[in-house]
């Protein structure tokens, strides 16, 4: 129990970093939060591997489908299993926020492109649609300091923790039920403009 509080721990600061790392980067981001599953009865026979394939599938081909993923610039995703809903995916996709500013509308997007990748199995939830007392996702400045810390002790910790079953994902060694975008790498000085020194 100690080492799995450990390991949500160190996964929460490293996807803290993570964002911090995309927020030096982009004065704005849009966080777009949507659930990916599948419709029933379909939900009760799609394995692990046919989600991550589904799933996969999806994220290899963002460059495919430029008029949906061209101004993403990061994404996090928690997989579950559950015996109501079966194989599903906690998501959320980061986009340039100076660029895209319809989180809504974004999350319907991927939700109808999710569907299209899983041939008509698959089904979202919108996330935008739904009426938070504390709203985290959306458009967040980098100077908001107080939208931030909803965005990191709601929403960023719940994607963090291991509360569902995860069991079917370990028949694959190599499968991980937290995933996320690699930190992008440094090039210099082409990151979100900043005020001049003098």
């Amino acid at each position: 129990m100690a080492n799995s509080k450990t390991t949500i721990n160190k996964r929460i600061e490293s996807t803290k970093k993570y964002i911090d790392t995309l927020s030096e980067k982009y004065s704005k981001l849009n966080i777009v939060r949507i659930d990916l599953g599948y419709k029933k009865p379909y939900s009760n026979s799609i394995t692990p591997d046919d989600a991550n394939n589904d799933f996969n599938r999806m994220m290899n081909n963002r460059r495919s489908k430029p008029s949906v993923f061209k101004e993403q610039v990061g994404y996090i995703c928690k997989k579950e299993y559950t015996e109501d809903k079966g194989m599903h995916f906690h998501t959320m996709i980061a986009f340039d926020g100076q660029k895209v500013q319809n989180s809504s509308f974004k999350a319907d997007q991927i939700g109808k492109y999710w569907e299209e990748i899983t041939k008509g199995k698959g089904s979202y939830h919108n996330c935008h649609r739904n009426s938070y007392k504390l709203d985290g996702i959306g458009l967040l400045d980098h100077c908001d300091s107080d939208r931030r810390k909803i965005l990191e002790e709601d929403v960023i910790s719940y994607l963090c923790k291991d509360d569902q079953d995860v069991e079917p994902l370990k028949g694959n060694k190599k499968d991980r039920a937290f995933t996320r975008g690699t930190i992008p790498k440094d090039k210099g000085n082409k990151g979100r403009p900043r005020g001049i020194k003098k």
